[in-house]
Parts: C-alpha cells; sequence; structure tokens
C-alpha cells in the first residue's frame, strides 16, 4: 500500500522492510481510521512532503545504518516534532538504545496489534496540543509581522498605531501567558498523577530494601514468643511449685493447695490439647492454604493503554521540582504496578478457592486507594494477573476471577491443579461448629512477604535478593522455588458467634485477610477479614455459610 497524497488529520507512515509486515501495519491503521503512507524505506524528502504526525519504522538500535531515518527527522527543523515510533526485534538493551537515540516509543516484535494502536493513539494525544501551541505562536508572529508593515505604510494616524502596537503587545503577552499556564497545569497535573502512584507502588524497589524488612522480621519474630507456649511454662512452673509446698504444709492448708494444683493441671492440660489440635490442623491442612498475589495496573478510560514510566525501571524516589515526570499514558517504560497480598484455601478438587473480595479487588471499600485514584481521573484499575502460590509447590498457579459474594466480603477464583495432589477443606456451618469459648486456630500469611524471608539464612537472603531485580513477581517465583512459602498458624479462642461474623482473638495482621480459621475439629467454620497493622485485639471472620454460597453453580 503506498499514498503520497497529501495527507489531513491524523497521518501515519509505516517504513518497513518486511512487505508483508508493512501490509499488515498499514491495512490495521487504515481501519483504524488513519490515513498511511507505507513503504519499505523513506527519505527525509519524503517524510517532508508527506507530513505524518507520526512514523512507525522497524530498525535494529545496535546497527547505527539503520537509524539514519531517525537520526534525520529528529535532526530537521521541519520534522523534529514528528513523532516516531521504532519496532525493535531486540531485548530491553536495544529497546533502551532506540530512546536514547531519539525514537518516542519503542515496541517490541512482533507486534500487538491493539498494543500498536494504543501507542500511536497515545503519541497523537501528546502531539496535538502541542501542535495547538505552535499554531498559537506562529500566529501571533505573523499578527506582529503584519502590524510592523501597518507601521511602517502609515504615516499618518499615529495614535490609531500607537494602539496598534500596544494590541499587538498585549495579544503576545496574552499567548504566553496562555502557554505558560497549559505548561504549568500539565505539569501539576503529572506531579498528583506521581505522587498519588508512588503510594500505591508497593513492589519491594531494591536489594537492600528486601534485607531489611527480611532483618527486621526475623528480629521481631525473635522477640516475640507464642503467648500460648509462655501460658503453659508458666503453669508448669506453677504446678511443680505446688506439688514441692503440699508435702511440706499444714494439713489445714494441703486442700487449698491440691485444689489450686487441680485448677493449674486442668488448664495446662486444655492448652497440651490445643497446641496438638493446632499441629493436627497445620500438619494437616497447611499445604492446601496459598499465598495469593494479585497485580494491579492503571489503565486509561479513553485509549485503552496502561499507565507507564517513561524509563525501563520505575524511578527509586520522587523527582525533584523541575524535572521531567516520569510517568504517561502508553509510555514505554515499565508498567506503573500495586502488588497485593492475601490468603486463600482450597475448597474443592477442580481448583476453586476462597478469598477476600477485598484482596481480589483491593480497591474495594479502600479509602485510601479510592482517594489516590480520585486525583488522577480517568484511569481505571485493572487486575494484570493473580496468582496463588501453594506451599511446596515450586510454581505459581494462575488465577481467574469466578464469582463476587453480594453478601460478605468474598470472592471465589479458580485455577489448574492438576497433578499437584492438593486436598480441600472442608468447610462446617453447623451451629454447634463454632460455639463461644471454644478453641480455635488460623492459618494464612499475615504480614506478606516479610513473615517468609525471615526464614531464609543470611546467605540465602542475599542470594535471593540479587536474583530477583527489586521485581516482586521474580521474588514470588524465586521463594516457591526454594519452598519457602508456608503459612503461619496462630492460636485463639472464640469469643462470640453473631449472625453475620465470627469473633476469636488469635493473632493475625495484613496479609492474612482471606485465612481459614478452623475448629478443633479441624474443620473451617469462618474466613478471617479483618487487616490489621500489628498482631493484636479482637479479630472479625465470616461464617462459611457465605462461602458455601459462592459453590451453588
Amino acid at each position: 500500500m503506498s499514498n503520497r497524497m497529501k495527507f489531513g488529520p491524523d497521518k501515519v507512515a509505516v517504513i518497513e522492510g518486511d512487505a508483508l509486515r508493512r501490509q499488515h501495519l498499514a491495512s490495521i491503521l487504515a481501519d483504524a481510521g488513519f490515513q498511511v503512507f507505507a513503504e519499505p524505506a523513506a527519505t527525509t524528502k519524503n517524510i517532508v512532503e508527506s507530513m505524518p504526525d507520526v512514523i512507525v519504522m522497524s530498525g535494529n538500535p545496535a546497527q547505527f545504518d539503520c537509524c539514519d531515518l531517525l537520526a534525520d527527522v529528529k535532526g530537521s527543523e521541519q520534522t523534529r516534532n514528528i513523532r516516531v515510533i521504532m519496532m525493535s526485534a531486540g531485548a530491553s538493551a536495544e529497546r533502551v538504545r532506540g530512546l536514547e537515540l531519539g525514537a518516542d516509543d519503542v515496541l517490541s516484535l512482533p507486534i500487538d496489534d491493539r498494543e500498536l494502536l494504543a501507542r500511536v493513539r497515545s503519541q497523537m494525544r501528546e502531539k496535538r496540543p502541542e501542535d495547538e501551541l505552535r499554531e498559537t505562536v506562529r500566529g501571533d508572529r505573523q499578527s506582529r509581522h503584519q502590524g510592523r508593515r501597518v507601521l511602517d505604510a502609515l504615516s499618518q494616524g499615529r495614535h490609531i498605531l500607537r494602539f496598534g502596537i500596544v494590541s499587538l503587545a498585549a495579544l503576545a503577552l496574552l499567548t504566553t501567558g496562555i502557554i505558560t499556564l497549559l505548561s504549568w497545569r500539565s505539569q501539576k497535573q503529572n506531579v498528583r498523577i506521581y505522587g498519588a502512584l508512588t503510594k500505591l507502588q508497593t513492589s519491594f524497589a531494591s536489594e537492600r530494601e528486601i534485607i531489611e524488612q527480611a532483618r527486621k522480621a526475623r528480629k521481631e519474630s525473635e522477640q516475640s514468643a507464642p503467648s500460648s507456649e509462655a501460658q503453659r511454662q508458666i503453669l508448669k512452673r506453677q504446678s511443680e511449685e505446688l506439688r514441692d509446698q503440699i508435702p511440706r504444709s499444714d494439713a489445714s492448708q494441703v486442700g487449698e493447695l491440691e485444689k489450686q494444683l487441680r485448677a493449674s493441671n486442668e488448664r495446662l492440660q486444655k492448652l497440651e490439647t490445643e497446641k496438638t489440635v493446632a499441629e493436627d490442623v497445620i500438619r494437616s491442612y497447611s499445604s492446601s492454604v496459598c499465598l495469593l498475589h494479585i497485580a494491579v495496573v492503571f489503565r486509561d478510560k479513553v485509549s485503552g493503554s496502561n499507565l507507564r514510566y517513561t524509563t525501563l525501571t520505575p524511578p527509586k524516589s520522587a523527582p525533584a521540582d523541575g524535572d521531567d515526570i516520569p510517568v504517561r499514558i502508553g509510555g514505554a517504560g515499565a508498567e506503573v504496578r500495586m502488588d497485593v497480598l492475601g490468603t486463600g484455601f482450597l475448597v474443592s478438587s477442580d481448583g476453586r478457592i476462597i478469598t477476600n473480595h477485598h484482596v481480589i479487588e483491593p480497591w474495594w471499600k479502600d479509602e485510601s486507594i479510592t482517594e489516590l485514584l480520585e486525583q488522577v481521573p480517568g484511569l481505571d484499575p485493572i487486575v494484570a494477573a493473580m496468582t496463588a502460590y501453594f506451599p511446596g509447590i515450586t510454581r505459581g498457579i494462575p488465577l481467574k476471577l469466578q464469582k463476587i459474594s453480594s453478601d460478605a466480603d468474598l470472592a471465589l477464583v479458580i485455577g489448574n491443579i492438576s497433578g499437584l495432589n492438593l486436598k480441600a477443606l472442608v468447610m462446617d456451618d453447623d451451629p454447634h461448629a463454632a460455639i463461644s469459648g471454644e478453641p480455635v486456630v488460623l492459618l494464612g500469611y499475615p504480614t506478606g512477604i516479610n513473615a517468609i524471608l525471615a526464614r531464609s539464612s543470611e546467605d540465602a537472603l542475599h542470594s535471593m535478593a540479587a536474583k530477583v531485580n527489586g521485581d516482586s513477581t521474580n521474588l514470588m517465583t524465586e521463594l516457591a522455588r526454594q519452598k519457602l512459602i508456608r503459612p503461619v498458624s496462630t492460636q485463639g479462642h472464640i469469643g462470640d458467634v453473631l449472625a453475620d461474623k465470627i469473633i476469636y482473638d488469635a493473632q493475625t495482621a495484613s496479609g492474612g485477610s482471606g485465612g481459614p480459621l478452623f475448629n478443633s475439629a479441624g474443620k473451617v467454620i469462618a474466613i478471617n477479614v479483618a487487616t490489621l497493622r500489628d498482631f493484636a485485639g479482637s479479630n472479625f471472620a465470616i461464617p462459611v455459610r457465605f462461602a458455601k454460597r459462592l459453590l451453588v453453580h
């Protein structure tokens, strides 16, 4: 397809040596409403004649000969404002080279048609206001030139001429003010976008940060002994002291001491029984409790393009005043992404998993995220990936959303677990399954990654942090490969059973949302829904009858 006609609005030049690819690209761009000029090669003269808004060209940045056209276009006063999208078959190094040589965007081959259209539209969107401003300035210059001609031609009417000069000067000042205001508003908007989204960016930023958080979690774990174990030790010492006192005491005191000894032994026996129950639950069911990793991106409602950094890797800190803001819709760098961790558990042999609604859609009823998104109207949060990591399984299981509860903070997701030999947990919604005062065991991943990293040795931690290169998905993959993903168990008692919630005191924290709450019979009676900053206080869980409704087809 060749077209050297004078172009109208939204013109795209396709420069591609491969005939089939050239024809394909020209076809999809034309079908999308663009006017297309497609040739195997082009010169600066061809470009000046057609003056496209965007050039889509193939090239290998490692071979500088291929980039002569790019250098000529960006080096010419006439064509330097044309946007250039380069298509490269190379890896990240070649894409970086293409950007450094002057390309406005670089796409990796093979090209996804929808992504290409989104990138072209994005470049058009960014270029159009710049063109309008340049046209405004050009018109102002022409007006001032005409004013000078009038001044030379009319030697009389000095008052009129003086008024004309003042008017032209005012017009120039007004134009300059409009340009400055538009630039200031655009920069302020980008500052707000960046400021908001860096708060949502929750991936690990560096090797140093991974190591520091792991050390902190390890220290906290070593300093806090389990409360049930501490109670057992106290009761054991108390029983031993009472046994020693009884033979040496008066007959009048023996009865009271024996009563205290029986009470102490009964409490100790209860704790030992609860410990056994917890150990049985952990041994039998922890392999079916998974760590969920939810990756959220931000999509422009109009173009369908994701918000990206302009650099291939996210910046480590906010830019200084006056620096370029490193995010834009359809940028060439890494996606701006929010990573969320939670807990889920297997409820059927076909791979269905129960968790919280707020885990798989982290923005749901979260005021902090909602407020940030309100600062960037036009962006929608989208779940880009949802993965389950089961203990002992060396890879993640991709998940799909199946159903969200309309009655409670619950959701049902599903993944392919064939061949993994995982056992579904049993949910018990009998009224007698959950009774106030009865012991419970909670399994989950409170504090998320930190508690898992704390289990690694210092050498293994350094090795792993260096491998993952600050990427949370790489980190999860490495943790699974080393079989470090295992749920944490905590014990407690039911405080109260209400119509829509169970109150209990087994400790939990952020990341434990969606974890199963077991009774002493080893059956799931509720799903943890509390998201607490620290291990403390009474927590809330949703009775399993709400979860069972999700399993009904």
